[in-house]
């Protein structure tokens, strides 16, 4: 597990990396299109990096989007200008951020919830942040089910979460499962390392 700022300072460099505009004809686009169509509402972006979501984002939407790298924040507003989105920043570490309860129609996560240091208190804010009837959008990589792509996870992961700030071992499907939400579909690709999931927070 990295120390906070060292993650922070992590991920400060590797903005260029992360602005970096997606190929309409690349997977990952696919993908990212095919989840955040559902996006409605009041959204909430949690680590929303350099603003990589936004082109997928309707033009009338109120958007909150936090980070804890200044750099990416700093990317991300001009992202927002550029696709002229109402969108407020918050530099903070998701797992201390301060928002309101039931307060986002939309709460969104792709590919951040390898790199918190306490992942399963971060879905439990998703839960805790989202209205009772919105919907939870996670786009999410982790262990394979393949037995050799997974020891290969393993084994590589000390490196990459030291070089990158990101865990690739992680049972994604499993945090998610025990925490306060809901999974309502699920799709899954690359050797069952990376899903889609439309959730919602679990009634009380």
């Amino acid at each position: 597990m990295l120390e906070i700022n060292r993650q922070i300072q992590v991920f400060d460099k590797q903005v260029k990396r992360y602005a970096k505009p997606l190929k309409e004809n690349s997977s990952e686009y696919r993908l990212r299109k095919n989840l955040l169509r559902s996006a409605t509402g009041d959204i909430l972006e949690l680590s929303v990096g350099a603003g990589t979501n936004f082109i997928f984002y309707p033009k009338n939407a109120k958007i909150t989007a936090v980070d804890f790298s200044p750099s990416m924040i700093e990317h991300a507003r001009l992202k927002a200008s550029q696709e002229r989105l109402n969108v407020e920043f918050i530099t903070a570490n998701v797992e201390e951020a301060e928002l309101e309860a039931g307060q986002y129609d939309t709460v969104i996560s792709t590919l951040s919830l390898c790199s918190y240091p306490n992942p399963d208190k971060v879905l439990e804010r998703m839960a805790h942040w989202v209205r009772p009837d919105g919907q939870i959008l996670l786009m999410e990589h982790g262990l394979s089910t393949n037995p050799i792509y997974a020891w290969l996870q393993n084994k590589a992961n000390p490196f990459l979460l030291k070089k990158f700030g990101c865990n690739h071992n992680r049972d994604i499907g499993k945090l998610v499962e025990s925490s306060p939400v809901r999974i309502k579909k699920v799709e899954s690709f690359w050797l069952n390392s990376l899903h889609l999931i439309w959730a919602s927070p679990k009634s009380k």
